[in-house]
């Protein structure tokens, strides 16, 4: 059946898993407007027109100067979200087999710093939602739920 008019869609985000030795890249987010001051694994808006993968490696080059080839991603979790904005979020989490080039802060007027953290001491102010995904990943999960209040009876 056809979308109509009024059918919800909500935004869709694309997130980037990079691990190496125990640890995931994460990088400070600033100047944005979405969650400055914390920490996120690189990633960002769904375009028009693209693949999930090819948006994921077109992040990955924007934010971290890293080159990813979109067949190297593996869906790794779904984490449908409602933000402290109100919005709800879709957030599509890829991990990279493989990348050639080292990340570097490759914008750093939207981002402070970057930095490999292990996954089991994740920093207190990484994004809810990022936190939720990455440790659904490690236990294998495919799908979370972060930041809605429970249903009501």
């Amino acid at each position: 059946m056809p979308a109509t008019a009024t059918s919800y869609r909500p935004h869709v985000g694309v997130h980037l898993i990079l691990t190496t030795g125990g640890k995931v890249l994460l990088l400070r987010r600033a100047n944005t407007g979405f969650a400055d001051g914390s920490w996120s694994v690189p990633g960002g808006c769904l375009d028009d027109g693209e693949s999930l993968p090819a948006a994921a490696a077109r992040e990955a080059h924007e934010e971290v100067g890293i080159t990813i080839d979109p067949a190297d991603l593996k869906f790794a979790h779904l984490c449908h979200h409602a933000d402290p904005d109100g919005q709800a979020r879709v957030g599509v989490f890829f991990a990279a087999r493989r990348w050639a080039g080292e990340p570097v802060n490759a914008e750093p007027g939207k981002c402070s710093e970057i930095g490999w953290h292990h996954l089991d001491s994740l920093p207190a102010d990484t994004v809810s939602y990022i936190r939720t995904g990455l440790l659904a990943c490690t236990r294998q999960d495919a799908f979370s739920l972060d930041g809605w209040q429970p249903a009501a009876c």
